[in-house]
């Protein structure tokens, strides 16, 4: 065991704040009513706070719906699947621009790629992840059909790409049990299937 004080240890530096401490989200009513503004990484810790989300399924023109791996680097539900693209609006933005923004950022759809962005759903869940935090938010759900495929995924987000038969997905889910399915994206899709 070295006893060097003068070693390269960073046991005694102050942790860095998560990136998702410099921002913060829309506090909501179980209705979607604002509430004000809470931290972003206080309202997914310890019993977390309702607030605004959305997750957005991007298809193509034959009903293949495209998965997203969340990047390992994602502090919760790291490389779980998505469907498609998820986050939240900032207090300027209303959930359609806050889409089109995710769109862009995370995969390089532009709105001049589709017609239509459409909300189709709206609900209320609650979950935890491991140790890492909670999820608890009143989710709209969008739904968008590509006309033009080009891609160009942030891999900082980005961890993988799969395009799939989305009523297969929904009628077979444990020959998708590897993917490991992010629980908003599977709230959704069961609804869209009620």
């Amino acid at each position: 065991m070295s006893t060097d004080h003068n070693s390269d240890s960073n046991t005694d530096q102050p942790a860095q704040p998560h990136d998702n401490a410099s921002e913060d989200v829309i506090a909501v009513s179980s209705d979607n009513t604002k509430q004000g503004l809470v931290n972003r990484l206080d309202a997914h810790t310890g019993d977390g706070v309702r607030h605004r989300a959305f997750t957005c399924l991007v298809f193509d023109s034959n009903d293949h719906l495209l998965l997203a791996q969340r990047a390992p680097t994602k502090r919760l539900w790291d490389t779980h699947w998505d469907g498609t693209v998820a986050s939240h609006p900032t207090e300027e933005q209303t959930q359609r621009e806050a889409t089109r923004q995710r769109l862009d950022d995370e995969l390089g759809i532009t709105p001049d790629q589709y017609d239509t962005l459409r909300v189709t759903d709206q609900f209320e869940y609650k979950r935890y992840y491991e140790n890492a935090g909670i999820e608890w938010e009143v989710c709209a759900v969008l739904q968008v059909t590509l006309d033009d495929m080009t891609l160009d995924p942030d891999e900082s987000e980005i961890a993988g790409l799969l395009w799939i038969e989305y009523e297969h997905l929904h009628q077979h889910p444990e020959w998708y049990r590897q993917l490991r399915l992010c629980p908003w994206f599977e709230i959704a899709m069961r609804r869209d299937f009620e």
